[in-house]
Parts: structure tokens; sequence; C-alpha cells
């Protein structure tokens, strides 16, 4: 049993999903494991990870349009805004989505599904840096 690491940055140009499959099948291409289990980790609490679906872009803007409905900028049932009025609704939907996900690695190749994507999904208006951790265990 074999087991690699690695941050990958990744720049969000502003709220929205942001694809990085193709980023961590290539970290995972270079670790030359064929077999295990990938652990994504965000470190952040205003984003998220996203395992959705890749073909259609009405799906993300849906999932957006979804979430403003839920979660609305400028609420005032929030009191925390230090860093605008994005700064709760963006913890809150760091809150209801995921921090982590689990893909299983088999010959080399991530287990996603035909129409699937894994994606980082920034909470705030603006555009962040992002560093989500990735583990890799197998052989």
């Amino acid at each position: 049993m074999r087991q690699s690491q690695h941050r990958l940055l990744v720049e969000t140009p502003r709220r929205g999903l942001v694809d990085i499959t193709r980023s961590v099948a290539a970290w995972v291409a270079s670790t030359g494991l064929r077999d295990g289990l990938l652990t994504a980790f965000i470190r952040h609490t205003s984003a998220s990870l996203l395992i959705q679906e890749n073909a259609d872009p009405d799906v993300q803007r849906d999932l957006e349009r979804f979430l403003a409905r839920l979660v609305p900028d400028g609420d005032p049932l929030f009191r925390h805004r230090a860093e605008g009025q994005d700064d709760m609704p963006a913890h809150m939907r760091s809150a209801l989505t995921q921090s982590q996900l689990s893909i299983p690695l088999e010959r080399g190749q991530l287990l996603l599904g035909t129409w699937q994507g894994l994606y980082v999904f920034e909470h705030r208006l603006r555009g962040q840096r992002r560093e989500v951790a990735l583990h890799l265990i197998g052989d």
C-alpha cells in the first residue's frame, strides 16, 4: 500500500463552480497508483467541493439559483458580515454542501460516472484563491 499527497491551488473567478476534474486526474496519473481511494478536502469555510453534472451548464446555474433563494446575500437574519453581505451566506452554503469527497480509483482512473465532474463550489461573490488537499492511498 502506498500513499501520495498534494495541495491543488484553485483560482475561482467568482461565485459558482470551477471544474477541477482534469487537474485532479492529472495529479492522480502522476502518482503511478492504479487502484485505491482519493480523498479531496477543501481547506476553507466559504467554499465547498461537489461532484456534479458536467455536461449541461444549466445544472450549475440551477444549483446557484436554488442556493440564492435558500441563502440570500444580505439576509437580515445573519449578524456575521465581517467581509461583506455575502460572508455569512457563503458559510451557510458551505455548511449545506461538502468539504470532503472520496472517489475510488480503478486501473489509474477516477471512477466518476459518465456525466460527473469534480468541482470547487465558490460561495463568495468575488474570486478567491482556494486550496484543495488531495490524499491518495492504494497500489
